[in-house]
Parts: structure tokens; C-alpha cells; sequence
């Protein structure tokens, strides 16, 4: 249910809305694990190569429209730290409004243009008609993708992340007993897991709209708040297309990272796909750690609680850089076993090229819990543009390791390319944080309840 995080001890707060996004992300890889283990072991590695070569191109999109679901539940978390409920309601409304004509625009666009830009990206002759069977029909859900999105993201502006992610580990299930239906019982190739994610994702959404009407009269919109508000739209514009816009940008980066590895061969696609399962698994903590800190930023300038913002950044970076450490060693010590997930043993070039990739990006973790906390703070103080300039830090990063550094190097400068982003990304969020701090703490007065 809702939870202020205005008051009470800041880390143990913070790790209490966590840990539910923890599992929620976990499961929400597994959609993408499910995915490549199926994939990858019923219809073989230019299968799995297949949907790997759309991650990027996926990532542009879809993270364009998360980006922006998260960025509308920022004005929600402030009139909830505010106290300020009918506010609350029309900034709810009018994210439901504009979320629908963001689903249909982005729906008809990516659906028409896919296989030209597949045939940009470069992809393999060998896989390109599985790559487009594959993201036309992610791209026909994305509905569904904004649906549960935004609908999560009320809730968790509200402090309740436990209840989307029970939703999203139902949804989990069903998509890896459909993955088994479509490709092992019914045959159809990867286009049964695109069609296994989309269904699962509706359903995950469906249940998230129940639970509210039912348990959240808090979010009940009433017939005059439903009124389209152009104050309203004008805010929640200006938090989540610059949130939106910043994983497009750093998507920009990855797609043409993904252009040159195509470059490379099946062999290295197959590889960075299936390091990339096993680094978003270990990386889905300190997602949830920053999605978090968004939420907590957000109520608390709600409450005019600046110093406690403070705090809590620093008890939560804290906590992070143990567990980034800790993902690190996994990483190096146990990539190729796991990356066994979804490459046959069988095929030893393909798992030493993942664990290269493995190794370099777990010396890296501590750069991607330090971004992650910092630029969800600072859009939850409200700060979006200065966000999204990190994305364009990040893309130039990547850009400059696919377009100058892999054509000469090869596969060893792909495994730095993330790497080069993380720390581009910080060059820039560490200085803005503090900057963002500093004069916060001279706007609002300090108070006893800032602790």
C-alpha cells in the first residue's frame, strides 16, 4: 500500500521499497531471459543471434517509453509528499491521456519503419528476416509496454513497488509457459516469443488497473479531473520526455555499438546477447536502487525535506557499491557458466568471447550503481534536462567506441564500450548533483524532520 518516505530512517526506507523492485526487475528480466534460454537452446544460436540483434533497437524505442512513464510519476510523487491529492489526480489523468497518444504515434512509426532499420543496424544476412519477425511484433505491443508502465509507475510514486511486481511475477510465469507454447508446442519461431512477451506484458498492465480501482481510492480520477489540463501536460512533458529522451539518446550509443558488433559476425552477436541477459540480471539491484531514490527524491522536495534527500543519497550509495562489488565478482569469476544459460557448451568461442565481455564490464559495476542513484535523484528533484545530458554523454561515449575504436580493435574494444559510457555519464552527474543539492538546501529551510 502507499508509503510516505518523508519520515523515518532514510536507508531502511529506501531499502524497503527496493528490495519488492529488486524481484520486480528480476522477473522482468526473466520476460527477456525466457526469451533467450528458449530461443537459444530450441532454435539455435542464429535464433538467438536473431532477437539479439533487435536489443538495442528495442531498447530506443521501448526505453523512450518507459522513460517517459517514469518521468510522469515524478509529479505525482511530489503532490504525495505534499499532501496534495487533487493535483495528485490530474497529473494521473492527463499521464493516461498522453500516454495513449504516445502509444499509437510510436506504435504506427516503429511498425512501418523496422526492417529499414534493421537494414541500417547492418544485421546479418542470416538473421535478418528472424530479427524482423521478432521486433514488428514487440513494436505492435507497445501499447501494452506503456500500459503496465505507467500504471506501475502511480503506484510506486505512491511508495507501494510490492504490489507491481506480484502483478509482474504472475505475468513472468505466463510469458515462459506461452514461450514453451508457441516455439516448443506450436513451432512458430521467435515471432511466439515476441507474441509471449506482448501478451504477458497486457496481462501484467490489466492487473495493475483492478488493483488500483479497487485498493487505491487515492487514484480514483473523478469525471472533471479527467479533463485534459494543459498546466498539468505542460509539467509532466517537461519530466518525462527529457526521461524518455535520455534513454533514447543512450540507446543511440547502443545501436550503433550493436552496428558494428553486427559487423563482427553471429558468433560476436550471439555472444554480446547472451553477456547482456546475465549483465542485466546483475545489474537489476541497482536499477531498483535508482528507480527508488527517484520516488524518494520526488516526495521529499514534495515535503521541502532537502537535507533528507542528502542523506539518503549518500546511505544509498553506500549500500550499493557493496553489492556493485559483489556483482563484479560474480561476473568475472562465474560469467561463462552462466552465459551456459543460453549457449550451448559446445560452442567455446562464443563463451570465451562472453566472458571477456563479462570480466570488463564487472570491473565497471561501481560506475552504473554511482549513475544510476545520482540521475534518478536528480529527475526526482525535478531536474530532467540535466538527466537527459548524461544520455548524450553516454551516447557520444559509445559512439565513439563503435565508430573509431571497433573497426580497428575489434571485439576487445566492444567489451569497453559500456565501460567508456559509465564513466562519461559520471563526469557529468557527480558535479550536477552537487550543484542541485547545494542550492536546494538554500531555497528550502531546514526543518527537525529532515532526519
Amino acid at each position: 500500500m502507499v508509503k510516505s518516505l518523508t519520515s523515518g530512517k532514510p536507508l531502511k526506507l529506501i531499502l524497503q521499497v527496493t528490495v519488492p523492485l529488486i524481484f520486480g526487475n528480476l522477473f522482468q528480466q526473466l520476460y527477456n531471459m525466457a526469451d533467450t534460454v528458449i530461443v537459444g537452446q530450441f532454435l539455435g544460436k542464429n535464433a538467438l543471434a536473431s532477437v539479439g540483434a533487435t536489443g538495442c533497437l528495442s531498447f530506443l524505442i521501448l526505453g523512450f517509453a518507459l522513460g517517459v512513464c517514469s518521468g510522469f510519476s515524478i509529479p505525482i510523487s511530489q503532490c504525495f509528499g505534499a499532501g496534495d491529492e487533487e493535483n495528485l489526480r490530474r497529473y494521473a489523468a492527463n499521464a493516461i491521456w498522453l500516454g495513449a497518444g504516445i502509444a499509437v504515434g510510436l506504435t504506427v512509426l516503429t511498425t512501418a519503419g523496422c526492417r529499414w532499420i534493421l537494414q541500417l543496424l547492418n544485421t546479418p544476412a542470416d538473421i535478418f528476416e528472424g530479427a524482423y519477425a521478432y521486433i514488428v511484433i514487440i513494436f505492435g505491443g507497445i501499447g501494452a509496454s506503456i500500459f503496465y508502465n505507467l500504471l506501475s509507475g502511480f503506484l510506486r510514486a505512491l511508495g507501494d513497488s510490492r504490489s507491481p511486481v506480484i502483478f509482474l511475477v504472475i505475468s513472468s510465469f505466463l510469458n515462459v509457459g506461452l514461450d514453451l507454447l508457441f516455439i516448443v508446442a506450436l513451432k512458430s519461431g521467435v515471432s511466439g516469443a515476441a507474441w509471449a512477451t506482448v501478451i504477458a506484458q497486457a496481462i501484467s498492465g490489466l492487473l495493475c488497473l483492478i488493483f488500483i480501482i479497487k485498493k487505491y481510492p487515492i487514484l480514483r480520477i473523478r469525471k472533471e479531473e479527467w479533463r485534459m489540463s494543459g498546466y498539468h501536460m505542460k509539467k509532466l512533458v517537461g519530466m518525462g520526455f527529457p526521461m524518455g529522451l535520455q534513454f533514447s539518446i543512450t540507446a543511440v550509443g547502443s545501436t550503433l555499438l550493436q552496428g558494428a558488433v553486427n559487423g563482427l559476425g553471429s558468433d560476436a552477436v550471439a555472444a554480446v546477447t547472451a553477456t547482456s541477459r546475465v549483465s542485466e540480471v546483475l545489474t537489476a539491484p541497482m536499477e531498483a536502487l535508482g528507480i527508488t531514490m527517484a520516488t524518494y527524491a520526488g516526495q521529499n522536495l514534495g515535503a521541502g525535506r532537502i537535507l533528507r534527500v542528502k542523506t539518503g543519497v549518500r546511505q544509498a550509495l553506500l549500500a550499493g557499491l557493496v553489492y556493485a562489488a559483489a556483482a563484479g565478482v560474480i561476473a568475472i569469476c562465474f560469467g561463462s557458466s552462466i552465459a551456459q544459460l543460453f549457449i550451448d557448451s559446445s560452442e567455446t568461442e562464443i563463451l570465451r568471447r562472453a566472458q571477456q565481455f563479462l570480466t570488463v564490464n564487472g570491473c565497471f559495476y561501481s560506475l552504473v550503481m554511482s549513475l544510476l542513484v545520482l540521475r534518478n535523484t536528480i529527475q526526482g528533484l525535478g531536474y530532467g534536462v540535466p538527466a537527459m545530458a548524461a544520455g548524450v554523454f553516454e551516447m557520444v561515449a559509445r559512439s565513439f567506441v563503435a565508430l573509431a575504436l571497433v573497426p580497428h580493435f575489434g571485439y576487445t574494444a566492444a567489451c569497453f564500450s559500456h565501460a567508456c559510457a559509465w564513466v562519461a555519464a559520471n563526469i557529468l552527474l557527480i558535479p550536477v548533483y552537487l550543484k542541485t543539492i547545494h542550492t536546494l538546501l538554500h531555497t528550502y529551510p531546514r526543518t527537525p524532520e529532515d532526519m
